[in-house]
C-alpha cells in the first residue's frame, strides 16, 4: 500500500506537502516569525538611515564615490541578515524533530528519501528568502524616498541571485549537517562549518564591492550555485531513514579510527614491494577521475594566463632572456642553488604548500585544493604570453628554466590533486554498504598511501633537478656556457 501511494505522487508533489507541513509548524512559532518580521522591516530602515548619514558626511568632505560604493554593500547586507534564519531553521528540520519526538510518524510516511529531504529544504527556505527580498524592497524605496537613488538593474538582479544562492548553499550545508546530527546541541556546534566560510565570503564581496569590480560577482554566483549543487547530491546520498531513526549518539572512538586507517593505509602489505604494488594497481585506479579533472583544471590554468597576458602585458625590457646573463650565477647562489640548502628550502616549501592544500581540500570538497595546485601553471602559462609578445623565444625560456623540474612537479601535482579530489568525492557520494565516518577514513588512508608513496619522492626528486640540474641547464642555454 506505502509502496503503491509513493509511485503514485511525483517527486514535486512529495515535497511541497512536507513543505506545506513544515511551513504550517512555522507560521506558529513565533520564535521564527519575529527574527525574520524584525530583520525584514526594522534593520532595512536602520541601513536605510547608515546610508543616509553616510552620504551627507561624505559629500560633505567631497568624496561621493565611497557613499557610491557603500551604498551596495548595505543593499547586499540587508539581503544577508534575513536568510540567516533559515540556518537556524535548517539546522532544526531533522535534529531537532528527532528530539522531540515527531520525527518518526513523518519518517513512517510512504514519501521517499528525496522527497522528505527536498520538503526540508524548500520550507526552511521559503520565509527567510521572502523575508530578505521584502528587506530589500524595503531598503530600495526609503533611498529611493530619501536621497533619490536607484541600483543598476545588473547590481539588483546580482544582489538577488547572491541572496538566493548564498541562502540554498547555507541550508544545503545545514539540513546535510542536522541529518546527520545526533542533537540540536551538536547540530549547531557543527554550524560553525557554515557560518566561518559564508561570513568569509561576504568580507570578500564587499571588497570587490567597495573597488567597483561588480562583474567579478558574477563569477562567484556561479561558484556558489556549483556549491549547493554538490551540497545537495551529498545530503540526498547521505540521507536515510533508517539511520537516521536508529542513530546514537555518537562516540569518538579513536582506537577504532586509528586501526581502520592503518589496514587501509598499509593494504596489509608485508614487504614495501607489495605495498607498492598495491598502490600501483588498486588506489591510482581509483582516484583516475579526479586526475583527470585536475589535468583539465591545470590546462584552463595555462590557457587563462595565456589570456591575460594579452590583456595586463608586463614591459617587453623586462622580459629580454639575453640579459639574464648578467650576474646569473651569482644571482642562483645567493638563492642557494646548486647546494644542499637551497634543496631543502625547495622541498620543505613544496612539502608546507601541499600540507596547505590537502587541508583546505578537505574543507572545500577539494576545490580550494584544485584552484591552488592550478594557479603555478596559470602563472607559467602568463609568463610565457608575456615572454612572446616581446618577441622572445617561449622554448627556450621553458626549457631552460621550467621543464627540467616541471616534467616531476606536474605528475606530482595531478596525483596530489587528484587524490585530495577523490578524498572530497567520498564526502559527496560515499558508498552505500559503509558508513561517512568509514568511506572518509579510507578515502583518508588512500589518499596518504599516495602522497607518501609517490607525491613526496616525486617533489623530492623535483627539487633536486629544480636546484642541481635547471641552474645549470639554464646557464648553458641563456648564457652560451
Amino acid at each position: 500500500m506505502a509502496e503503491s501511494v509513493r509511485r503514485s505522487l511525483s517527486p514535486a508533489a512529495g515535497a511541497l506537502i512536507v513543505a506545506r507541513r513544515e511551513l504550517r509548524d512555522q507560521m506558529r512559532d513565533w520564535r521564527i516569525l519575529a527574527p525574520i518580521a524584525i530583520l525584514t522591516i526594522f534593520f532595512p530602515i536602520l541601513m536605510n538611515f547608515t546610508a543616509h548619514q553616510a552620504v551627507d558626511f561624505v559629500n560633505r568632505y567631497g568624496a561621493p564615490l565611497i557613499a557610491e560604493r557603500l551604498i551596495p554593500f548595505l543593499l547586499m547586507v540587508v539581503g544577508f541578515f534575513p536568510i540567516s534564519v533559515s540556518l537556524v531553521v535548517a539546522l532544526e528540520s531533522f535534529a531537532g524533530e528527532r528530539e522531540r519526538l515527531s520525527l518518526e510518524p513523518l519518517l513512517a510516511t510512504p514519501l521517499s528519501d528525496a522527497q522528505l529531504y527536498i520538503g526540508k529544504m524548500l520550507a526552511s527556505l521559503t520565509l527567510p528568502l521572502l523575508g530578505a527580498y521584502m528587506g530589500i524592497f524595503v531598503y530600495l524605496l526609503g533611498l529611493a524616498l530619501r536621497i533619490q537613488w536607484y541600483p543598476p538593474l545588473q547590481l539588483l538582479l546580482q544582489i538577488l541571485l547572491l541572496t538566493t544562492a548564498q541562502a540554498v548553499v547555507m541550508v544545503s550545508a545545514a539540513v546535510v549537517i542536522s541529518s546527520q546530527a545526533t542533537s540540536v546541541r551538536a547540530a549547531n556546534l557543527l554550524a560553525s562549518f557554515v557560518i566561518l566560510p559564508v561570513a568569509q565570503l561576504i568580507i570578500g564581496e564587499s571588497l570587490i564591492m567597495f573597488w567597483g569590480r561588480y562583474n567579478v560577482l558574477w563569477w562567484i554566483v556561479l561558484g556558489m550555485v556549483l556549491v549547493a549543487l554538490v551540497l545537495g547530491r551529498m545530503g540526498m546520498k547521505l540521507f536515510n531513514r533508517e539511520e537516521l531513526l536508529g542513530r546514537e549518539i555518537d562516540v569518538l572512538n579513536l582506537r577504532w579510527a586509528w586501526r581502520f586507517f592503518w589496514k587501509h593505509f598499509t593494504g596489509e602489505a608485508r614487504t614495501l614491494r607489495s605495498w607498492y604494488n598495491g598502490l600501483l594497481l588498486q588506489t591510482l585506479p581509483r582516484i583516475r577521475g579526479g586526475v583527470a579533472c585536475m589535468a583539465l583544471s591545470m590546462l584552463a590554468g595555462w590557457a587563462l594566463g595565456w589570456h591575460l597576458s594579452g590583456e595586463y602585458t608586463l614591459p617587453a625590457e623586462a622580459l629580454q632572456l639575453d640579459r639574464l646573463q648578467d650576474g646569473m650565477l651569482e644571482d642562483m647562489l645567493g638563492f642557494g642553488m646548486l647546494s644542499g640548502r637551497g634543496w631543502i628550502w625547495v622541498l620543505g616549501t613544496n612539502l608546507r604548500a601541499l600540507l596547505l592544500t590537502a587541508l583546505l581540500g578537505v574543507f572545500s570538497v577539494g576545490v580550494i585544493a584544485t584552484i591552488l595546485l592550478t594557479v603555478p601553471i596559470g602563472i607559467i602559462g602568463y609568463s610565457a604570453g608575456n615572454i612572446m609578445l616581446a618577441g622572445q623565444n617561449v622554448g627556450l625560456f621553458l626549457t631552460a628554466l621550467v621543464l627540467p623540474h616541471a616534467v616531476l612537479e606536474i605528475p606530482a601535482s595531478l596525483l596530489a590533486g587528484g587524490s585530495i579530489l577523490h578524498l572530497g568525492a567520498t564526502l559527496i557520494s560515499p558508498p552505500k554498504n559503509k558508513s561517512l565516518g568509514e568511506s572518509w577514513l579510507q578515502a583518508l588512508a588512500e589518499w596518504a598511501r599516495i602522497n607518501f608513496g609517490l607525491v613526496v619522492p616525486l617533489l623530492a626528486a623535483a627539487a633536486a633537478l629544480e636546484v642541481f640540474l635547471t641552474p645549470v641547464i639554464a646557464l648553458r642555454l641563456l648564457t652560451g656556457g
